[in-house]
């Protein structure tokens, strides 16, 4: 089966909707996590992320917020896809998210799952702050991790 753009958008919007409508990982962490909260001053979005870093690994992630479907959808697919890996690799797929929301090349050997979905935001840039934000939090929370040590 072929899918031409207008299918693969469709697709695409589905997998958005999913995860805003069903959320993965939403809530807070405890303990000696990592804590970040980041605002969008221009659209309202807001996220606070927490994180379980051990041995340089992101062991748990979730979050809490509010904003659009492409922010919370984007936090979900980003909680999902750091959880397991080091900090390397979430800061490489973070590298990598980054450059596809700027529509430059991007190193492909990473399997991105559920957050290509969100690469069809690269042609509204008004909304790629949205599609960021969990990101930007994640690096932010990473980066202290690193610091503490």
């Amino acid at each position: 089966m072929s899918f031409n753009n207008n299918n693969l958008d469709t697709l695409y919007r589905q997998v958005i909707m999913d995860h805003y409508k069903n959320p993965r990982n939403r809530g807070t962490l405890e303990d000696d996590s990592y804590q970040v909260d980041m605002n969008n001053p221009t659209c309202g979005d807001r996220i606070h992320l927490t994180m379980k870093v051990e041995d340089g690994k992101v062991i748990d992630a979730k979050f809490e917020g509010e904003g659009c479907s492409i922010s919370m959808s984007s936090a979900s697919m980003m909680t999902q896809a750091i959880k397991g890996k080091t900090i390397e690799n979430a800061l490489k797929m973070s590298k990598i998210f980054s450059d596809m929301m700027l529509g430059k090349e991007y190193d492909d050997d990473i399997d991105l799952g559920d957050i290509e979905a969100l690469q069809g935001v690269a042609k509204f840039p008004a909304r790629i702050k949205c599609a960021t934000l969990a990101w930007k939090a994640m690096e932010k929370g990473v980066n202290q991790e690193t610091k503490d040590k």
